[in-house]
């Protein structure tokens, strides 16, 4: 099991500038961020954003980035219900110019709304979260499918967690017409990525994946250390080893310099190093899925 403390990095970094191009309406029962090709999209990404949700200007930024392209459509469901981690705690933590912001008010800041998140997290444990999570895409699968649509999940620091978990043999669901020998078992997504991902457990979260999946990983990231990802890939090798000639999905890891703890969505992009951090995590997400999807 994950000892790791609470994800206090999850409230750290910067709001970016810019103004969506999507709308917000409600499917499958949540309120969701929508943008891009509604009429012939060649498939569909879902967003897990970090703790900050559908608040946080980045996470729609990002979604609008995606679907800019003109090929996905792209869903940012919120998973959180209404209660994400409030922003007014954003607009302490993520100052725009984080230099000029003192050490006493940064460390004087955390301090001061850590109670606040201790409360939320306790609102949103494993069970609760994934339940959200699964019932959406179940919905999403079952009417998508007629349609030959695939769906890739992308899933930031707390949603990254989700986001692999969602291509777990565990969850996957028959779909098709009554008659049995028309019924299929699929999974509830069909590649992920997973960028920064924080709790996740080993091997628990990952041995029974059976979609692809692209990892990110920061080398200054002090919540989700390098040695998470030693670890995936030794239970990727150890399970592909026990398998022997069945196929495995395949699986690629990125490390990012300085990649601090969510540098995909909330680094500065006035800072070159983290502007490429940001530029090339949009890349990799794209990369995946158009060859996944």
């Amino acid at each position: 099991m994950s000892s790791k403390p609470p994800c206090d990095q999850c409230i750290k970094g910067t709001i970016h500038p810019g103004n969506p191009i999507g709308e917000t309406i409600t499917l499958h029962g949540l309120t969701t961020y929508v943008v891009g090709n509604r009429t012939s999209p060649r498939g569909i990404i879902v967003m897990y954003s970090d703790v900050f949700g559908l608040a946080l200007p980045n996470n729609k930024l990002i979604a609008d980035s995606y679907a800019k392209s003109g090929e996905w459509l792209v869903y940012m469901p919120d998973f959180f219900e209404g209660d994400p981690v409030p922003l007014k705690m954003a607009d302490l933590l993520i100052p725009v110019d984080a230099a000029s912001q003192s050490k006493i008010g940064k460390y004087g800041g955390l301090l001061a709304t850590m109670p606040t998140y201790l409360l939320w997290t306790g609102r949103h444990k494993t069970t609760k979260t994934e339940k959200v999570c699964v019932d959406f895409l179940i919905k999403l699968r079952r009417d998508t499918q007629p349609k030959g649509l695939k769906i890739g999940m992308v899933g930031f620091c707390w949603g990254g967690k989700y986001a692999i978990r969602a291509g777990l043999d565990e969850h996957m669901i028959e779909i098709g017409g009554s008659d049995d020998a028309r019924k299929e078992k699929v999974p509830l997504v069909d590649a992920v990525v997973a960028l920064h991902p924080s709790h996740l457990v080993v091997p628990a979260d990952v041995e029974g994946l059976v979609v692809p999946v692209s990892y990110a990983w920061g080398e200054e990231d002090s919540l989700v250390s390098l040695e998470t990802k030693t670890k995936v890939e030794e239970v990727e090798s150890r399970v592909s080893k026990a398998e022997g000639k069945k196929p495995r999905p395949k699986m690629e890891h990125q490390v990012y310099k300085p990649g601090r703890h969510g540098f995909a969505v909330r680094g500065n992009p006035d800072d070159a190093a983290e502007r490429a951090c940001l530029e090339n995590s949009v890349t990799q997400v794209l990369e995946w899925f158009g060859k996944w999807l």
